[in-house]
C-alpha cells in the first residue's frame, strides 16, 4: 500500500531534488493582506548570489521552507502558509545591499508570544551561508495580532495618574557605582537623591544579588528610603528594584517581595532575562498594580551594526507587545549610540497610537497600535545639567530623564546633585511653556537658573558643557 501511494504522489507532481527558492517564495505580484506580518530586511548577498534568490531564501527559512524539496509539501497548503518576498529595493549609497520585504501569514505565529514571533523571523535565517549579512530593520504588526497581546502593564497615562505627576518629564538617577555598595549605603544614596527632588532612582542592569549586597537586604533599605523621602517631600517616589534572576521562579519571588514592601515599580532586563520571563512578569505587574521598568542590557550586541542584526526599533516594538511601562532609549546627546532621526522614530513607535511610514526616520511601515498602552522613553547615559534643554526638546514630557554620574557626581553630594537637576528641568519646562526655543536658548536658560540655585551653578561649573561628540555608527 505504501509503495503504491508513493507512486501516486509522484504522478501528482512531486519531484525530488533541489530547486531555486525564488520559484516558490519570490512573488513580486503579491499584495500584502491587512492580517500579514510584514518584515523589512537589510540583506547583503554573497558575491554571485542573485538578490531575488537570496531574498526568497530569507522568506523560506523564516517560514516553511527547506533546502530541498520534501514530499510533505504535498500535505501542506503552501499558498496559505509560506512567507513571500514581495519587493526588493537597493539601499541608496551602499554596494550590494538591498531591502527585501517579506509578508508572513498570521497563522504562522502563536498568539501573544513574542518568543515565537522572533524564533520564526530571526531564529535561524541569519546563519545562511548565501548571506554575507542580514539585518531586520522593521516589522509591521497587524491589529489582528496585536490584540492577542496585553502590552504594557499600565501605560503612560495610568502611570502619571498613579504618581500624580503631570506636565513635565520625570527625573531619575542610576545609583553609582553600579556594584560594590552595601545595602545600607545603597539605601542612603537612594534617600538622598529622592529627598533632593528626583522622582525615581534605580538599580543598574547588573546588580542582582551579589555577595556584597543580597537582593532582600537591598529591597529593605530602599523601601525605607522611599517611605522616608515621601514623608519629607510630600511627593510619590519610586525605585526600580531589579528583579532579574537566574530563573523565572526566583524573579517572581523578588517581585512578590517588592509588592509586600509596598513598592510602586520593579525592573527587568528584558533581553538577557528573555521574552518569556518578561511577558510573565508584565502580566503579573498588571494583576498586582506594579509598574514595570525595562533595561535594554545587551541590545547593542544585537542592534549596533547597521548591516547585521536587529534594529532597536524592532526590539522596542517587541517590548511594547511583551510588556513594559518604561524602556531605555539612549539620549541622542549623551554617551550612547543613536542619531536623532532614528531615535525619535522608535520613540514614537513606543509612545504613539498610530505612526505613519517615514523612511527618513527608519519607519518602514505604518503602524497602528490599536490603543495598546504607550511606553515611557527613558533617556540615560552620560547626561548632565547642560544637556537638559536638549533632552526636554527632544523627548518631550512623556519621558524619564535619568542622570547617574550627573547626579551623584555633584561635589556637594547626592541631594544637591538631585536639586540641580530638578531646578534645571523646571527652568526648561517653564521656558518651553513660555514659548522660548530650547534648542537655541538652552544655554541661556540654564545660566539664568544658576543665579538663584547655587546647586545648579556648581554643577554647571563642574561639567562645563561636556559633550560626547562621536560619529554615529548606526545611521538610517
Amino acid at each position: 500500500m505504501s509503495y503504491s501511494q508513493t507512486t501516486t504522489q509522484s504522478k501528482s507532481g512531486y519531484q525530488a531534488g533541489v530547486k531555486d527558492y525564488k520559484l516558490t517564495y519570490y512573488t513580486p505580484d503579491y499584495t500584502p493582506k491587512d492580517t500579514d506580518i510584514l518584515a523589512a530586511f537589510r540583506m547583503t548577498p554573497q558575491p554571485g548570489v542573485p538578490p531575488e534568490e537570496c531574498a526568497a531564501a530569507v522568506a523560506a527559512e523564516s517560514s516553511t521552507g527547506t533546502w530541498t524539496t520534501v514530499w510533505t509539501d504535498l500535505l501542506t497548503d503552501m499558498d496559505r502558509y509560506k512567507g513571500r518576498c514581495y519587493d526588493i529595493e537597493p539601499v541608496p549609497g551602499e554596494d550590494n545591499q538591498y531591502i527585501c520585504y517579506v509578508a508572513y501569514p498570521l497563522d504562522l505565529f502563536e498568539e501573544g508570544s513574542v518568543t515565537n514571533l522572533l524564533t520564526s523571523l530571526v531564529g535561524n535565517v541569519f546563519g545562511f551561508k548565501a548571506l554575507r549579512a542580514l539585518r531586520l530593520e522593521d516589522l509591521r504588526i497587524p491589529v489582528a495580532y496585536l490584540k492577542t497581546f496585553q502590552g504594557p502593564p499600565h501605560g503612560i497615562q495610568v502611570e502619571r495618574d498613579r504618581l500624580n505627576k503631570y506636565g513635565r518629564p520625570l527625573l531619575g538617577c542610576t545609583i553609582k557605582p553600579k556594584l560594590g555598595l552595601s545595602a545600607k549605603n545603597y539605601g542612603r544614596a537612594v534617600y538622598e537623591c529622592l529627598r533632593g527632588g528626583l522622582d525615581f532612582t534605580k538599580d543598574d542592569e547588573n546588580i542582582n544579588s551579589q555577595p556584597f549586597q543580597r537582593w532582600r537586604d537591598r529591597f529593605l533599605f530602599v523601601a525605607d528610603a522611599i517611605h522616608k523621602s515621601q514623608a519629607e517631600t510630600g511627593e510619590i517616589k519610586g525605585h526600580y528594584l531589579n528583579v532579574t534572576a537566574a530563573t523565572c521562579e526566583e524573579m517572581m519571588k523578588r517581585a512578590e517581595y517588592a509588592k509586600e514592601l509596598d513598592m510602586p515599580i520593579v525592573m527587568h532586563d528584558f533581553l538577557t532575562g528573555g521574552f518569556t520571563a518578561n511577558t510573565t512578569l508584565a502580566h503579573w505587574c498588571r494583576d498586582n498594580g506594579m509598574l514595570l521598568h525595562i533595561h535594554r542590557a545587551m541590545h547593542a550586541v544585537i542592534d549596533r551594526q547597521k548591516n547585521h542584526g536587529i534594529h532597536f526599533r524592532v526590539l522596542a516594538k517587541c517590548l511594547r507587545m511583551s510588556g513594559g511601562d518604561h524602556i531605555h532609549t539612549g539620549t541622542v546627546v549623551g554617551k550612547l549610540e543613536g542619531d536623532r532621526a532614528g531615535t525619535l522614530g522608535f520613540v514614537d513607535l513606543l509612545r504613539e497610537n498610530y505612526v505613519e511610514q517615514d523612511k527618513s526616520r527608519g519607519v518602514y511601515f505604518t503602524q497602528d497600535w490599536a490603543s495598546m498602552g504607550g511606553v515611557m522613553a527613558v533617556a540615560s547615559g552620560g547626561i548632565h545639567v547642560w544637556h537638559m534643554p536638549a533632552l526636554v526638546e527632544i523627548f518631550g514630557d512623556d519621558s524619564v530623564l535619568q542622570f547617574g554620574g550627573g547626579t551623584l557626581g555633584h561635589p556637594w553630594g547626592n541631594a544637591p546633585g538631585a536639586a540641580a537637576n530638578r531646578v534645571a528641568l523646571e527652568a526648561c519646562v517653564q521656558a518651553r511653556n513660555e514659548g522660548r526655543n530650547l534648542a537655541r536658548e538652552g544655554g541661556d536658560i540654564i545660566r539664568e537658573a544658576c543665579k538663584w540655585s547655587p546647586e545648579l551653578a556648581t554643577a554647571c561649573e563642574l561639567w562645563k558643557e561636556i559633550k560626547f561628540e562621536f560619529d554615529t555608527v548606526d545611521t538610517i
